[in-house]
């Protein structure tokens, strides 16, 4: 709505052990520095919240109930969200797995009676921040993200890569500090 702050949800996915911020996380922190001081920012993490397996019932009763507990406050702060960052380091040439539990019960949130979905995620803005050794070896994840996006009509706010690897990598990585600085900044 016009006057309203932005809402930044971030939802940082990486399975590293409860602590350790990896390279991934600290790129999408210097990114959020940036952010004029009125966006509301949302940090929820995956990896450390209860995201049941998704059950695929499109084609049989076709409906899903409403959510409740971790899946209920990840629907909400999806919504209430008016740009959506995964906060993703390249696992296997692709997303981590909180994240693509996440997506997935996306089906089930467009099929929830009474709870409007893929129309209200077409006004929100999608965006990657990953890391990984390769650049090259990312772009697989970032098409795969750009592609969710394209499907709910959502528009494509592009993907910060940094030089990930062993921990504090990314600090190194000149180009992807410059980007930060203005990757979140419309």
């Amino acid at each position: 709505m016009p006057g309203m702050p932005s809402h930044t949800l971030f939802l940082t996915t990486s399975t590293r052990e409860p602590g350790h911020v990896g390279n991934t996380e600290w790129l999408a922190r210097q990114a959020a520095a940036a952010l004029p001081a009125d966006t509301v920012q949302t940090w929820l993490n995956l990896a450390r919240m209860e995201l049941p397996p998704f059950v695929d019932r499109r084609h049989t009763t076709g409906e899903y109930p409403a959510p409740s507990g971790d899946m209920k406050t990840l629907l909400e702060a999806t919504l209430a969200a008016t740009d959506i960052v995964f906060v993703a380091p390249v696992y296997w040439y692709s997303i981590p797995s909180p994240l693509k539990t996440y997506l997935d019960h996306w089906s089930g949130w467009m099929r929830i009676p009474g709870q409007p979905f893929k129309e209200p995620m077409a006004a929100k803005t999608l965006l990657l921040i990953t890391t990984s050794g390769d650049r090259a070896k990312a772009q697989p994840m970032i098409d795969s993200v750009r592609l969710c996006a394209q499907f709910l009509a959502m528009p494509w706010g592009g993907a910060l890569w940094g030089k990930g690897g062993p921990p504090g990598a990314v600090q190194s990585d000149a180009q992807a500090l410059a980007s930060a600085a203005t990757f979140l900044i419309a």
